[in-house]
């Protein structure tokens, strides 16, 4: 056996089922478990009080949680509203900010494929943010139907397939379920 390396891992859980969010939290535990600091930046995600929030300040200074988005993004009306767009600008900008501050050794882009897949980030401007991460640093990205380029470029790729749903047959959400 080769001497062991280390490196920075782009991972990446994507797929319609369940889960997506909840594995890059279970990395954000294990982070702040070893003392090692992990941001997570939600895109889409805000307005709602989700127990992930509560959950995040008790694992601080180690786990930070910023949810930055107005909740789920409409495109039915002839694109999406332009708070949305704002919100997700902001929310990209913050990212490459933190990025280049080195401070973290995980930063989790929270349903960062949806916001691709809508085309409200171009899949150039993550693979960009990628080839400049800080070699060590490990990035999560999470979300429905992650992006073939995306894909490509993963150390590590995960697909929640749904078999079967409470709400499929009537069960709404739960606190300490859903969110």
């Amino acid at each position: 056996m080769g001497k062991r390396s280390t490196k920075g891992l782009v991972m990446v859980f994507t797929g319609d089922g369940k889960g997506k969010t909840t594995a890059a939290m279970g990395m954000a535990m294990r982070c702040a478990g070893h003392g090692l600091k992990c941001l997570m930046i939600q895109f889409i995600k805000g307005g709602w009080r989700y127990g992930e929030l509560k959950a995040a300040k008790k694992l601080a200074p180690y786990f930070e949680m910023i949810p930055m988005g107005k909740g789920f993004i409409r495109t039915d009306r002839g694109g999406p509203d332009p708070e949305d767009l704002k919100a997700i600008r902001d929310a990209w900008s913050l990212f490459l900010e933190k990025m280049r501050t080195q401070n973290f050794q995980m930063i989790i882009l929270d349903e960062i494929n949806n916001v691709i897949q809508m085309g409200l980030l171009a899949p150039e401007a993550l693979l960009g943010a990628v080839k400049e991460k800080p070699p060590e640093m490990h990035l999560v990205l999470t979300g429905r139907n992650a992006h073939p380029l995306i894909i490509e470029v993963a150390d590590l790729v995960t697909e929640m397939r749904e078999i079967k749903h409470p709400f499929s047959v009537g069960i709404r959400a739960q606190k300490g379920v859903e969110y």
